[in-house]
């Protein structure tokens, strides 16, 4: 058998049975080993020596086991078992008093803060011995302290936490991050901190790569908590869209059903704050999109489709995302929403969070075929409304689907009237800044979209279908005679009037 001596304490570590050397672990206080060896006649054939150049064993305690005796300190407001070994009238139950201190029964006050119960048990045995030829204690943990929490930084809801332990099981990391209503999307959670007061008055700090356990599961990064401790999570410099993904699925991020608050800017057709969940779609152009459904998490296509969908010259490459952070610096996220259409790229369509604006910039010139991709996509709005009036069908507002060309909306107005003029109309368009424009535009049926005979249309172009020559030339001739024709229908009336009577 050999066993390691210290201050007071004998630790077996290997027992050795024929041939064969068992590891073992026991820790126990020395006159209480030594008193159990006397009795039992073995006292003489025990030798001391140091500890074995042998491979030391470590455990690795489960996150769902009970904590074993040295990872939990004590404090105010533990309930411990105390059973002192044939002395039933000194054992009992007692609770930590607020200076953490034990009253016990003889010997008085015991301070036991910061002690595990291994600790405590040497100390009370300390304290006995004075009176006990030879105390064996066992200090039995029966219920637990609430534990005071710090949570700063990149969390949803930062602040102080009281956490009560259930049957002895000392909290997590992620356990307190989901308590505090789980992480932003800001958070750098590789470089997670855990802050722990020391008895000494230094302050100990814990370093923690919880992406790593995002990675691997290793519960190694997911470490138990402490009476007292901070936890401190970063804000990123730098955000992945690629990681913002997993970062949101994970068990302690946010409530993905919470509503959120965020600005959509630019190129949009209603820019302005928003109230935006996980579920939204836009109907037509300049029309706030609706809300429903759960369990979808909120992103950028989502909030533009609230914001009334994309207008035409939306620059969808460089969209950026403008995010506050706890200590005051602004995140600025780069979103290609061209390569989310082009390949399908969902890394592209980030996850928002609170706070967030989005602006939309305007592109200087768009190819055709990107114009008409883009206004089929979904975060652009079903429809847009053009004026027609004039010489057609069916004049006044009509509903045509984005990037519509001028010849599809005199269709859909009912195409030109009998006395239209169908060489060309005018195109009168309000332009971003305020001013407006008029055009001709010739007309040809045959001609595919082009900006000079078919251009493709805007939310709220008026187009104006004119008369032709001949019906210019009845409307001024019947303009002209109409006094006249007055004059003589007054005229006959007497005529007729007295006629009725021969």
């Amino acid at each position: 058998m050999v066993f390691r001596l210290s201050q007071n304490q004998l630790d077996l570590k290997y027992l050795l049975l024929g041939k064969r050397c068992l590891p073992v672990r026991i820790a126990l206080p020395l006159s209480g080993l030594l008193a159990l060896l006397a009795c039992n006649g073995i006292l003489a054939s025990v030798g001391i020596a140091q500890t074995l150049p042998l491979p030391a064993l470590q455990a690795y305690p489960s996150a769902t086991s009970s904590p074993p005796s040295e990872s939990y300190t004590l404090g105010a407001g533990d309930r411990l078992r105390i059973d002192i070994l044939r002395v039933p009238q000194y054992s009992g139950d007692n609770e930590v008093l607020v200076d953490g201190s034990l009253n016990l029964p003889v010997v008085g006050s015991v301070l036991v803060k910061g002690l595990t119960l291994e600790q405590a048990s040497r100390a009370i045995a300390d304290a006995y011995s004075n009176i006990l030829r030879r105390p064996l204690i066992t200090v039995t943990l029966l219920a637990p302290r609430s534990i005071n929490i710090g949570i700063a930084g990149e969390v949803n809801r930062p602040g102080t936490y009281v956490i009560a332990l259930q049957s002895s099981q000392i909290p997590t990391l992620t356990q307190v991050l989901e308590t505090a209503g789980g992480i932003r999307q800001s958070a750098d959670l590789r470089q997670v901190q855990i802050r722990r007061p020391h008895p000494s008055g230094i302050e100990q700090t814990i370093d923690v790569d919880l992406w790593q356990l995002l990675q691997t599961g290793n519960l190694r990064y997911d470490p138990s908590l402490r009476d007292g401790d901070t936890i401190f999570i970063p804000a990123a410099s730098e955000i992945n869209p690629v990681e913002s993904s997993q970062i949101a699925a994970a068990s302690f991020s946010g409530d993905e059903e919470r509503p959120i608050n965020i600005a959509v800017v630019g190129e949009v057709f209603r820019p302005g704050p928003y109230t935006v969940t996980g579920s939204a779609r836009t109907g037509a152009a300049g029309v706030p999109g609706g809300a429903s459904g759960a369990g979808r998490l909120p992103t950028v296509t989502r909030a533009i489709q609230v914001a009334g969908g994309i207008k035409p010259l939306a620059n969808v490459r460089q969209v950026q995302i403008r995010r506050p952070t706890r200590d005051g610096i602004e995140q600025v996220v780069d979103v290609d929403l061209w390569q989310l259409l082009d390949g399908g790229d969902l890394n592209q369509d980030v996850i928002l969070q609170e706070g967030d604006t989005i602006f939309v910039p305007t592109a200087p010139d768009i190819p055709l075929e990107e114009a008409a991709a883009i206004a089929s996509s979904s975060f652009a709005p079903d429809t847009i409304r053009i004026n027609v009036v004039g010489e057609v069908r069916s004049p006044g507002t009509v509903s045509v689907p984005p990037n519509t060309p001028l010849n599809q909306a005199l269709l859909a107005a009912g195409g030109f009237s009998n006395r239209a003029q169908r060489r060309s109309v005018q195109l009168i368009r309000l332009n971003p800044n305020g001013t407006v424009s008029q055009r001709g535009v010739p007309v040809d049926f045959a001609n595919n979209i082009n900006d000079q005979t078919n251009p493709v249309l805007n939310n709220n172009d008026v187009i104006v279908v004119g008369r032709s020559g001949l019906a210019s030339v009845a409307d001024t001739l019947d303009t002209a005679l109409s006094p006249l024709t007055r004059f003589v229908t007054l005229f006959g009336l007497p005529f007729r009037f007295f006629g009725l009577f021969d």
